[in-house]
């Protein structure tokens, strides 16, 4: 029974987005342990606050992460 954890930003995803990520990792996982897994294959995840994350010693919002996404900054 494996038990797939994601953490992600709070604020960053929608409900669908993270209902897509469930779903593409539970179908990834599949693919590796075969059909009879998928009743058994835990998928979490589980959401950071804004600010609480970190990369190379700054903390990071969703915001920051949003301006990724939307093309208008090419990093953090």
């Amino acid at each position: 029974m494996p038990l797939v954890t994601i953490k992600g930003i709070e604020g960053v995803f929608s409900s669908e987005q993270k209902a897509k990520i469930i779903e593409a990792i539970t179908d990834t996982m599949v693919s590796v342990e075969g059909e009879k897994m998928r009743p058994v294959t835990w998928v979490l995840f589980e959401e950071v606050k804004s600010g609480d994350w970190g990369i190379g010693g700054n903390a990071i919002t969703a915001e920051q992460v949003k301006k990724i996404q939307s093309g208008e900054a090419d990093s953090l």
